[in-house]
C-alpha cells in the first residue's frame, strides 16, 4: 500500500495520562493509504495500552503500533486477515524479544485493538482489554471480547457484568502481546448480542454504511464510562468534539488509568468523502488513448490538406 496525507473518512483522537501521575502507557496510531493497484482508500487505526514497571509499558505499547502499522503498511491489502495476523504475532515477537534482552523490562507486554478500513470494508484483529465499537442505525455494540479474567467469569456465569468493574481480579489479562507464548489475535467481530462465534468471524469485511461511527479506546475509558454514555456521547458535537468529552468525563469520574480514543465516522455523502484516484493502469490506459487521439487528428489533417506521402 501507499501512504496518503488525506483519509477518506472522518478521524478524530485523544490521549491523556489520567490524574494519577503515571506515564502515559497508552500508544495509537491513525494512517492512511491507498492500494497500489487499483488506487481504493484505506485507513488503519491502532490503540495500544502497555503495562510493566520503568517506562516498560509505553515501550511495548510503542513497539505493537509500531510494528503493527510497519508490517500492514507493506502488505497488498488484498487479504486482510492474514496481514493482521502476521503483523499482530511480529509485534508479539518484539515485545517478548526487547523484554529478554533489558532486565528492567521483564515482563512487559501491551494489549491491541486494529480497525482497518479498506474502502468500506471492516476489518478489525484484537489482543488484550482495549475495545472496538460500531455504532450503526442508533446502537452501539461492542464488537470485541475482552480477554480477561472477568470476562471469562462472566460467560460462566460466576459474576454479573456489573460485578466485573469492581472485581479484584477485574485487570487479570488472559491474553496480550508479550511473555513466552505467541499471540494469538482475536477476529471476531460481533454486530449483535449473542452472536455465535462462527458468525463473528464471518463478518469480517462488513461494509460500514453512511453515519456509522467506529471507536477503539482503551480500558482508562471503559472503566469509568459506561456503554450507554458511551452512545450518548457519541450522538452530539463533532467527532473531535465527542472524541475530547470521552476523555474528559474519564478524568472527571477519577481517572485512574491513561484514557485513549480514537473515533471514526462514515460521512452521510460517502462518496463526495473520498479522494479522487487513479490507478496505474487508468493512467497509462489515458496515456494511450491520448496518443492514438493525436496519431488519427494528424492523419485526419494530412488528407485534408491534400498532403498524402502517398496517392
Amino acid at each position: 500500500m501507499i501512504s496518503i496525507e488525506v483519509p477518506h473518512l472522518e478521524v478524530a483522537s485523544q490521549s491523556h495520562p489520567g490524574e494519577t501521575g503515571k506515564n502515559n502507557e497508552d500508544a495509537l496510531s491513525v494512517t492512511s493509504y491507498r492500494l497500489e493497484d487499483d488506487g481504493t482508500p484505506a485507513l488503519l487505526a491502532i490503540v495500544a495500552d502497555g503495562v510493566g514497571g520503568h517506562r516498560a509499558g509505553e515501550i511495548a505499547s510503542r513497539m505493537a503500533v509500531e510494528t503493527v502499522t510497519k508490517r500492514v503498511g507493506e502488505s497488498s491489502g488484498h487479504e486482510p486477515v492474514a496481514a493482521l495476523r502476521a503483523a499482530i504475532v511480529e509485534a508479539g515477537q518484539a515485545v517478548s524479544t526487547a523484554a529478554e534482552a533489558f532486565p528492567e523490562r521483564q515482563g512487559m507486554a501491551s494489549t491491541i485493538a486494529v480497525a482497518w478500513m479498506i474502502g468500506l470494508k471492516l476489518y478489525t484483529a484484537y489482543t488484550g482489554d482495549s475495545r472496538i465499537y460500531l455504532r450503526r442505525r442508533g446502537k452501539l455494540q461492542q464488537t470485541t471480547i475482552d480477554h480477561s479474567w472477568v470476562q471469562e467469569a462472566i460467560e460462566h456465569h460466576i459474576i454479573t457484568p456489573e460485578e466485573a468493574h469492581t472485581h479484584p481480579h477485574a485487570h487479570i489479562l488472559r491474553k496480550y502481546l508479550g511473555g513466552s507464548l505467541e499471540p494469538q489475535p482475536d477476529f471476531r467481530l460481533r454486530l449483535s448480542p449473542g452472536e455465535s462465534d462462527q458468525r463473528s468471524l464471518d463478518n469480517q469485511g462488513v461494509v460500514l454504511e453512511p453515519g456509522d461511527q467506529v471507536l477503539l479506546c482503551s480500558d482508562g475509558l471503559t472503566d469509568l464510562v459506561s456503554d450507554q454514555e458511551i452512545d450518548e456521547a457519541l450522538q452530539r458535537g463533532t467527532l473531535e468534539e465527542t472524541a475530547a468529552s470521552l476523555v474528559v468525563l474519564a478524568r472527571a469520574r477519577g481517572g485512574h488509568d491513561n484514557i485513549t480514543t480514537i473515533l471514526i465516522g462514515v460521512p452521510a455523502e460517502v462518496a463526495a468523502a473520498r479522494p479522487r484516484l487513479i490507478s496505474r493502469n487508468a493512467v497509462v490506459g489515458c496515456a494511450i488513448a491520448g496518443l492514438m487521439l493525436i496519431v488519427l487528428s494528424a492523419v485526419t489533417a494530412l488528407g485534408w490538406f491534400g498532403l498524402w506521402p502517398w496517392r
